[in-house]
């Protein structure tokens, strides 16, 4: 037990010292994560709307669909993504593979469908009326869309918050088409990986706080801003 202990104490260090290679990592990961999660969020929310509140043909297997690609196994997406980036790939041209974009693409697939399957829920949760009611008093599709976005507010930032919590912990998509570069492409949970196998467990212990405490604040600033919403 006393590695652990002597691990605990040495990651402290690192942490409230500010080590330079464990903030890079911290704000590398922070940056893919929020800038798919945000993307996923612009892509996602419209379509789940869509899908959510029309009525057309294979409405039902689409819904399945989503709901099925929630639990998209990370390497899978990775093992897609590298396929389609690598220099034999149709888009290796673009140098995209081994960047920081690769893994905003590859979390972007990842939280796409979580964002959709739960704005689908959102949606449908509303009473149909809302939106008539807007019609009527003279709104147009977009007005009478925002009316009904906004009553289910609380459960797409729900949707937004599990997004973010899918890809700021996922490891086998970031490794396959980042591939972990110091510096440059290696964030939380590769780190923790790598540093693990080494047998850097303080490093590794140092990297699982941070990680904890970002999804900690993620959801206390989530949470402060239903509160502001719902006043």
């Amino acid at each position: 037990m006393d590695y652990i202990f002597a691990g605990f104490f040495k990651a402290c260090g690192l942490i409230f010292s500010l080590d330079r290679e464990v903030l890079g990592i911290a704000l590398l990961s922070l940056r893919v994560s929020a800038m798919a999660t945000f993307l996923a969020s612009v892509a996602g929310i419209p379509i789940g709307f869509i899908i959510g509140t029309e009525v057309f043909f294979g409405k039902r297997i689409l819904i399945t669909l989503f709901n099925t690609l929630m639990a998209f196994p990370t390497v899978v997406v990775g093992l897609l993504l590298y396929t389609l980036i690598s220099r034999q790939g149709p888009l290796g041209t673009l140098g995209l593979l081994f960047t920081p974009w690769a893994m905003v693409i590859g979390q972007f697939i990842l939280a796409t469908p979580i964002i959709v399957a739960l704005t689908i829920s959102a949606t449908q949760g509303i009473d149909p009326r809302v939106r008539l009611t807007a019609l009527s008093m003279g709104a147009n599709r977009f007005q009478s869309a925002w009316t009904v976005l906004s009553e289910a507010r609380f459960a797409l930032i729900s949707a937004v918050i599990a997004g973010f919590g899918r890809v700021i912990t996922e490891v086998g998509c970031a490794l396959m088409v980042g591939g972990n570069i110091r510096g440059y492409t290696r964030t939380m949970t590769t780190a923790i990986a790598l540093e693990t196998a080494k047998g850097e467990f303080a490093f590794s212990l140092a990297l699982g706080f941070i990680l904890l405490m970002v999804a900690f604040c993620v959801n206390i600033f989530f949470h402060w801003l239903q509160g502001r919403t719902g006043s």
